[in-house]
């Protein structure tokens, strides 16, 4: 039998999506309640109005495609897991918003979704976790309309942004890889790869534009140590606390110390202000 080196023939060979697992392996949703605020902040941004279309790809429960629906526009909102897709299901329905559709998909291909569909494509911190990045380039070329656009919010390599110190505080505590040190989602903050892969999808350059943008985990409620139990417990694709068996410890403490450092809070409550890179494609 032939050695299996490569994680897609890894999940071929179990019968597994390694992404879609992770994704459902706990309930990202603790992690999204200190992302709302942001999140309506951002689609206010953009512009919607009705009778847009819109697709919110890797959605999540909902945290941009609630907000987008309440524009009035039509909503679809597709995401890998799906414990998240009916917790955003429960959330539309609790809203009202019976413009808002949540459906399970992979980014990498929107199987049963039409060509030029949207006139918005969006995906905050959502597709960046595809396996595929030029498969997901492409997919979102195709849904969207001539004319429309795609708008991506993406982490930054390096940055002193918390999800982006978070890993580095991680990967310093672990042997590094045999295979070397791979950017993997971090890879979307970098131009020269999405001009790259959007290039791919035959986009030019000039159609594409990015600029640097701030997205803040808050609650009104909880402390910097809600965040840090948040993302220790249920950001998988991040965080694996077998992975780090012994340095467990160390790891949460640091990211404790992180997440004081980094709070704008003086009250009791948390707000973590974080760069991102926004990027726009104009079809």
């Amino acid at each position: 039998m032939a050695a299996i080196t490569g994680i897609a023939e890894l999940e071929q060979a179990k019968g597994i999506n390694a992404n879609k697992a992770a994704w459902e392996e706990a309930d990202f949703t603790e992690v999204a309640a200190y992302m709302r605020q942001s999140g309506e902040s951002l689609v206010r941004s953009l512009g919607v109005v009705p009778p847009m279309r819109v697709l919110d790809l890797g959605c999540g429960d909902g945290t941009t495609a609630l907000p987008l629906a309440r524009t009035g526009a039509e909503v679809v909102g597709i995401d890998i897991a799906s414990n998240l897709v009916e917790a955003g299901k429960r959330r539309a329905e609790e809203a009202g918003l019976d413009r808002l559709r949540f459906q399970e998909g992979d980014a990498c291909n929107l199987e049963g979704v039409e060509d030029d569909a949207f006139d918005l494509t969006l995906s905050m911190f959502g597709a960046i976790f595809a396996p595929n990045p030029f498969d997901v380039a492409k997919e979102m070329v195709r849904v969207t309309k001539p004319g429309g656009r795609i708008v991506m919010g993406n982490w930054i390599p390096n940055d002193p942004a918390f999800v982006v110190q978070m890993r580095g505080i991680k990967e310093s505590l672990l042997p590094p890889p045999s295979s070397g040190n791979s950017l993997g989602p971090m890879a979307w903050g970098v131009e020269e790869q999405i001009i790259e892969r959007f290039g791919e999808a035959g986009i030019s350059a000039e159609q594409i534009s990015m600029v640097r943008d701030t997205y803040c985990f808050s609650s009104p409620d909880h402390g910097p140590e809600g965040l840090v139990e948040a993302f220790t417990q249920f950001y998988k694709p991040t965080f694996d606390a077998a992975q780090l068996s012994e340095q467990l410890e160390a790891f949460q403490q640091k990211l404790l110390d992180l997440a004081y450092s980094q709070n704008q809070s003086a009250d009791g409550s948390t707000l973590i202000p974080s760069t991102f890179l926004r990027v726009t494609v104009n079809l």
